[in-house]
């Protein structure tokens, strides 16, 4: 079973501790799955491959927006958290769930791996943007989930449709936009980080930063492919009933922290402070 727990918006930093919090206890098997749904406010982080030079903005610029920047050891390059945008971290033991065509004999490639793993992310993503009849794909040799410009053009459908179409993704968006970012950090069986779909995202913040240090591909969000905004709670409901399809899994949706725990957990979602007062340690190291 995975619990499903709707946090609403946190910052940054506070995230990262409340998912160290959890890893710990998961790896105690102390809880069990947990999958966290939640939004951030304006944020940059860089993964442990990132390049420094793919954050564009100045300074200056970044604070104007009231954006932080953050790094982090999820894998991948730089990108944006921010308002509208789901961000999934799946607190999972990777152990209870075997690869496809695993061999029997052996427990260790019975067990789930780092991009097998990825692949149930990607499928989870592009499950629920069919829910909403958004045509996506995977792109060889990149992580993600990108729009499918072949299959959205070739269902077009009526000429109102098309319209809404053309004013939701300008032509020279071309024929694959980023619609949802993967990067994930895995000790001991145990994952954290996650994926992060924009949804009704402000765009406009990925111009701040060369998303992911990919060039040649935009970033788009499920508002912009509809030409309309979407309700997060309904796409969050999606979200979870996919992964249950892909994990093959029942999902339990809870309240709070202290339900999944059964108990009061200590870890205050606000302020940042108190949640580091916990772990005595120091603030998270900002690029």
């Amino acid at each position: 079973m995975i619990s499903v727990i709707q946090l609403g918006t946190v910052d940054y930093a506070t995230g990262l501790r409340l998912q160290q919090k959890l890893v710990a206890l998961r790896k105690e098997e102390n809880i069990g799955d947990v999958l966290l749904l939640l939004e951030h406010s304006p944020v940059i982080t860089l993964g442990r491959n990132a390049k420094a030079a793919n954050v564009v903005a100045s300074p200056e610029i970044l604070a104007q927006r009231g954006v932080e920047l953050f790094e982090c050891d999820r894998g991948g390059d730089v990108t944006f958290h921010g308002p509208g945008q789901i961000v999934g971290y799946p607190i999972f033991d990777l152990r209870g769930y075997a690869r496809v065509g695993a061999d029997a004999s052996s427990a260790l490639r019975k067990t789930l791996g780092a991009v097998d793993f990825v692949r149930r992310l990607e499928e989870i993503l592009i499950r629920t943007c069919a829910d909403f009849a958004i045509p996506t794909k995977r792109v060889p040799g990149l992580t993600g989930v990108w729009t499918d410009a072949e299959v959205t053009n070739a269902h077009v459908g009526t000429a109102a449709s098309a319209v809404r179409r053309s004013e939701a993704r300008p032509p020279e968006t071309g024929p694959e936009s980023k619609l949802a970012a993967i990067g994930v950090h895995i000790s001991r069986f145990v994952t954290s980080h996650g994926f992060a779909l924009n949804v009704n995202t402000d765009l406009s913040f990925f111009n701040l930063i060369v998303p992911c240090g990919i060039t040649s591909k935009p970033v788009t969000s499920m508002q912009q492919e509809l030409g309309k905004g979407l309700s997060l709670s309904a796409v969050a409901e999606s979200i979870s009933r996919n992964f249950g399809v892909v994990f093959q899994s029942q999902m339990l949706w809870i309240e709070t922290l202290d339900d999944l725990l059964g108990r009061a957990v200590g870890v205050p979602l606000k302020p940042p402070t108190e949640l580091r007062q916990l772990h005595k340690e120091d603030e998270t190291t900002r690029a």
